[in-house]
């Protein structure tokens, strides 16, 4: 997992006054589990992305930033005023392609859980009535 996402997460948590255990709690997660998220230990932030931007009122952009050291100066490659411009460029398109794929996996994945989940009220809505 890249941890500097985890330490993105808990940074805002901090910056919120929320410990741990208060924020797993919101995810509806052990405290464990949530320590293992912010120490990089896992990709099950995955899983919580949505409930985690939610909870620490944060946009999914600034939880998946890009790394420290990559100034992100445009979208389309475009020549800087920066000396050392050539090499940063290419990083930064790298950077956003990654990012771009990333954000649109995440999404689709917030999607899915979104329908799955109301899916499932359903089919306890149809349960209860039995």
């Amino acid at each position: 997992m890249n941890t500097s996402i985890g330490k993105r997460i808990r940074s805002y948590r901090e910056e919120r006054g929320f410990s741990q255990e208060e924020l797993a709690e919101k995810l509806n997660i052990s405290r464990s589990t949530y320590q293992r998220i912010e120490n990089g230990e896992t990709n099950s932030w995955i899983n919580h992305i949505e409930n985690i931007c939610t909870s620490l009122d944060v946009e999914l952009d600034d939880i998946l930033k890009p790394e420290e050291g990559y100034t992100q100066i445009n979208r389309n490659n475009e020549q800087t005023n920066d000396n050392n411009a050539s090499g940063m460029i290419q990083n930064q398109t790298n950077n956003y392609n990654s990012s771009d794929k990333l954000t649109e996996s995440l999404l689709d994945q917030i999607t899915f859980l979104k329908e799955e989940n109301q899916r499932l009220k359903k089919e306890i809505e149809q349960l209860n009535k039995i």
